[in-house]
């Protein structure tokens, strides 16, 4: 049943639904499966969860550097990270709400990863650019 994103259990299965999607994805699968260990998926999750409660409730509990693990991401995969990756990821996270959920916290959610997405490409961009 679709409903209202409202809290941080819905976090969770927006989250969890999202990254069991993108791990069987055949353009993300591999570079989320190859970064991100079998064991540390749970601890990754949670962290996300706390990220994105953070991001739609202002409830602050996220403790990370997304632009430094990205980053490092791009690093491992001898900078081949492109803006089709981002795209797929926030087509992904769009299909994923537009599943679970409705109302101005799910659209909150769609606008924020467009942002983010942008912003983690220009960052990864300007990394690449200072290593000239």
């Amino acid at each position: 049943m679709i409903k209202q994103l409202e809290d941080r259990e819905d976090v969770s299965l927006l989250v969890n639904t999202f990254y069991e999607n993108i791990r069987k994805d055949e353009l993300l699968g591999p570079i989320f499966n190859k970064h991100i260990k079998g064991e540390q998926w749970t601890a990754h999750l949670e962290k996300l969860t706390d990220f994105w409660v953070t991001a739609l409730f202002g409830v602050i509990c996220f403790k990370g550097n997304p632009t430094l693990a990205h980053k490092k991401v791009d690093e491992n995969l001898n900078h081949t990270i492109a803006q089709a990756h981002f795209e797929r990821w926030v087509n992904l996270w769009h299909n994923t709400i537009d599943l679970l959920f409705i109302g101005t916290l799910a659209e909150r959610a769609k606008r924020a990863s467009k942002s983010m997405a942008i912003g983690q490409f220009k960052a990864i961009n300007s990394f690449r650019a200072n290593l000239k």
